[in-house]
């Protein structure tokens, strides 16, 4: 992998490689773009077959987190870490410890969260060496759990869709299927249930699907037959790649919104939806609340003032729409243009910032 060519292809800033012989750290911190402020983006622990595998999963969250948090309109820039390990027996308290010193000798530059693999304990670790760090135990003035906040930005976002697709924002007697009923499908269908939203539900967990069932009067349906359902909206609540060249043919509904990453297989999946006329809500956008409320702890937590940002998300949305027609784009694209414009509005201001300053000192 020639990695000086692969940053500048996506214009990556730094990579930054950590490791610690006594704890057996081996981490990787890649920061894609600082342009909105601070990179912030999750700490992941998995067992990677190679190094190169590693480096190359930190890249490419990296700059989904730069997407992600521009699209969210908050003022942060995209990061991630990897560390190389087995999360179930490679884990010990002196490893994030030395991964929270790293972190604090990046001065700001990058602020962690938990992840895949990492848990808000390891991020309690991480704090006695830095304040760099998001998702810790609320007795240490953190948000706790996100998943309630993820699932409200995902109703709202679903709200928004609905609004495209059938002219009106309610969902009081529209079919959703939901695939997959964890922490936040959960409280997705709690909110969908409320406004009257009849449910169709699935999961290779049947404790969980039955939680659903009894609380919600959902319908249960097999793992595969939830693409066949006659519904109104789909829901990709679980695992990514569910919008295939398999599933998209099978699909009845007019509106995909979930809270899944990595709903579209590729990208010739998005361009497929969005010429039979289906409305979808990226994923990276719609599933935001979770991120807009962590990065609400960097001012001192206040739920009152985090939910009120998870709600615009819901505009987000529609602006998202609006420029899919104003550019005739997929909607997926037009989230990463809307993305880009940020940053390249504030990139055009700072330049400009620059340049009238160094005009006042020669003027001098």
């Amino acid at each position: 992998m020639e990695i000086f060519t692969y940053m500048e292809k996506y214009d990556y800033e730094q990579l930054v490689f950590c490791q610690d012989k006594n704890s057996g750290l081996k981490a990787i911190i890649a920061i894609h773009d600082t342009t909105l402020g601070p990179a912030l983006g999750g700490t992941r622990m998995w067992t990677y077959n190679s190094e190169e595998e590693a480096i190359e999963d930190a890249l490419r969250l990296a700059r989904g987190m730069t997407y992600k948090n521009a699209a969210a309109g908050l003022n942060l820039g995209g990061g991630k870490t990897v560390i190389i390990g087995d999360p179930r027996k490679d884990k010990n308290p002196e490893m994030f410890r030395a991964f929270g010193r790293y972190i604090q000798g990046l001065n700001g530059r990058y602020i962690t969260a938990e992840d895949v693999g990492t848990t808000v304990e390891d991020m309690d670790t991480i704090h006695m060496e830095t304040d760099f760090v998001t998702g810790i135990s609320p007795e240490f003035g953190s948000s706790g759990n996100p998943s309630p906040v993820t699932a409200y930005g995902v109703y709202k976002g679903m709200k928004a869709a609905a609004l495209e697709a059938f002219g009106d924002d309610s969902l009081e007697g529209k079919t959703v299927t939901v695939q997959g009923v964890g922490n936040v499908a959960y409280t997705l269908c709690e909110y969908l249930h409320k406004e009257g939203a009849k449910l169709v539900v699935t999961d290779i967990n049947k404790a969980a699907v039955d939680r659903a069932v009894d609380a919600f009067g959902a319908k249960a349906v097999d793992p595969d037959d939830i693409y066949d359902v006659d519904c109104d909206i789909y829901a990709p609540c679980a695992l990514g790649a569910t919008i295939n060249d398999e599933t998209i043919p099978r699909l009845k509904a007019k509106v995909i919104a979930g809270s899944a990453n990595n709903q579209l297989k590729t990208t010739k999946h998005g361009d497929i939806i969005h010429e039979k006329g289906i409305v979808y809500a990226p994923d990276y956008l719609i599933n935001a609340g979770g991120v807009i409320n962590v990065a609400d702890e960097l001012n001192g937590y206040n739920p009152t003032r985090a939910m009120k940002k998870v709600d615009t998300i819901y505009d987000s949305i529609l602006k998202v729409f609006e420029i899919s027609k104003r550019d005739n784009i997929p909607t997926y694209a037009a989230a990463d243009r809307m993305a880009e414009e940020r940053i390249e509005s504030v990139r055009n201001s700072r330049s400009q910032f620059l340049l009238n300053g160094h005009h006042t000192l020669s003027r001098r």
